[in-house]
């Protein structure tokens, strides 16, 4: 007898599954990675919602996806990560009455100095690339587990792995370097997805949650979307050398959409490129050997509450009225 994952088709990143009746967010889907995720699930026939501080630019990039998918169903809400008070509203102005995945895409770097604060007072790459998401994931948790198998799908990134948490500054107030910020902004993200996951499965919760990277993503080698983006014919060129061992963002998109519609992913997996861990198609990876750590990953939890305001255990109860 042939088994069902024997049978299973390979994954095609080009062709993914039909995605029917489906209800997904993406948190920054207007511009980089997060607008080839909405794009590429948009294809499923789903009903995708991008989640952006900037109006004008999510509904350029719906114009966008619609113009390359036919009948897309796709729509831009606000959202600003830098501000939790927006948290509430934001998901409320979603109008459906399930989620069957959220991407946690939306992220900010800053290249240099000095130190910004978000209005709560929080670094603003911790707080809006990890805070934020950890405390839209309450918010949401009433809609995801309204869905019979929903997803919370944390992007993370590969700069993450050569770092460390430092537990006694977090947010980076002892010693500010503006790399080293984001890539422990995104551990955290990665940390959060893995506890998530720790959490729901002892609560004997249906909702997965599953960490992904997109490896290495150059603008350069990303295809046209004008307007969201535009290559040039000399950064084509001069990102031509950097295709042997990266890619664009387009393919950066493909691990997070594989977590999203593929059936054999399952919860606490970490999913990346297939090649040395930065280009490629996707594949499930072993979990770095420090974001096993357990101790740590339940650290982060009771500061990340603390400092957004959400209960330990709320992820599994409704969310607190506006």
């Amino acid at each position: 007898m042939t088994s069902s994952k024997s049978s299973r088709p390979p994954w095609d990143v080009r062709r993914p599954p039909r995605a029917d009746g489906s209800v997904f967010l993406v948190t920054g889907g207007n511009a980089g990675i997060g607008y080839f995720i909405a794009e590429q699930l948009s294809a499923t026939r789903a009903t995708v919602v991008l989640a952006g501080r900037n109006p004008s630019k999510g509904e350029a990039a719906c114009a966008s996806i619609r113009s390359r998918v036919p009948g897309a169903r796709v729509r831009a809400v606000r959202l600003d990560l830098a501000d939790l008070a927006s948290l509430g509203p934001a998901v409320e102005s979603l109008g459906v009455e399930r989620l069957d995945a959220v991407v946690h895409n939306a992220g900010v770097a800053l290249d240099d100095p000095p130190r910004e604060e978000t209005g709560a007072g929080h670094e603003i790459m911790f707080g809006t690339n990890h805070l934020a998401h950890f405390a839209l994931t309450q918010r949401l948790m009433p809609l995801l587990a309204a869905s019979p198998a929903a997803r919370v799908v944390t992007m993370g990134s590969f700069a993450a792995k050569t770092e460390r948490l430092d537990l006694d500054d977090l947010q980076s107030c002892e010693d500010y370097r503006p790399g080293r910020t984001y890539g422990r902004s995104k551990l955290a993200q990665m940390y959060f997805g893995l506890e998530l996951d720790r959490r729901l499965r002892a609560a004997g919760s249906a909702v997965a949650s599953v960490v992904v990277h997109p490896g290495g993503a150059l603008d350069s080698l990303t295809p046209s979307r004008p307007p969201v983006h535009v290559r040039t014919a000399g950064a084509r060129l001069g990102g031509a050398p950097a295709a042997l061992l990266l890619q664009g963002k387009h393919a950066g998109a493909w691990p997070a959409v594989r977590a999203v519609l593929d059936p054999a992913v399952r919860g606490g997996q970490l999913w990346g490129p297939r090649v040395f861990g930065l280009r490629g198609r996707p594949r499930c990876e072993q979990v770095w050997d420090h974001l096993t750590d357990t101790v740590v990953a339940e650290r982060l939890w009771n500061a990340s509450c603390e400092l957004t305001g959400v209960g330990s255990g709320a992820f599994l109860t409704t969310p607190p009225a506006p």
